[in-house]
């Protein structure tokens, strides 16, 4: 589900100032090695705002190729530090998976997809009360931004013995 945690015309981070270098350091990277999951801070400066990125989630479910993309994104920024805001990036992406980039070039240069991410939005923020990502609902649980193995596990093994 899209989310923007700093929309337009916020400004973003920068992976270089010491808030995110903190954050990095005590909270992801320890759980990323712990889960065995390779990411690294993207080093693009500031951090890309993610409209376009979510216009082309769009174009990619309409597609049939939402799940790929996204997973596609996530590791171009998270594993190669590709800047996510860029139209070429995001189309090159797109061919990755299959899509047409051309077509998704198009579709994102002339912002087709705009209002279908702001309906995703406002579902976000104001029927699904996303409040941080990572967000995760396991049953009635809501477990709002990173968490480690164990505590994923318990919710689900929660859920699970209360079904």
């Amino acid at each position: 589900m899209p989310f923007e945690l700093r929309p337009e015309p916020q400004p973003t981070l920068r992976p270089e100032g010491e808030y995110l270098q903190r954050a990095w350091a005590q909270s992801v990277y320890p759980i990323a090695r712990r889960m065995g999951v390779p990411i690294t801070l993207p080093p693009v400066s500031p951090q890309p705002h993610t409209h376009l990125a979510f216009e082309g989630y769009q174009f990619a479910r309409e597609h049939g190729k939402g799940n790929e993309y996204n997973e596609r994104v996530l590791e171009a920024f998270f594993v190669e530090g590709r800047d996510i805001a860029d139209v070429g990036v995001l189309a090159a992406i797109a061919g990755e998976v299959g899509l047409d980039e051309r077509a998704f070039e198009e579709a994102l240069r002339t912002r087709r997809y705009r209002e279908a991410h702001h309906r995703a939005l406002r579902h976000a923020y104001e029927e699904a009360n996303v409040t941080g990502v990572p967000m995760f609902v396991i049953g009635g649980q809501i477990l709002t931004g990173l968490q480690d193995r164990e505590t994923l596990e318990a919710a689900i093994d929660d859920e699970l013995v209360g079904s």
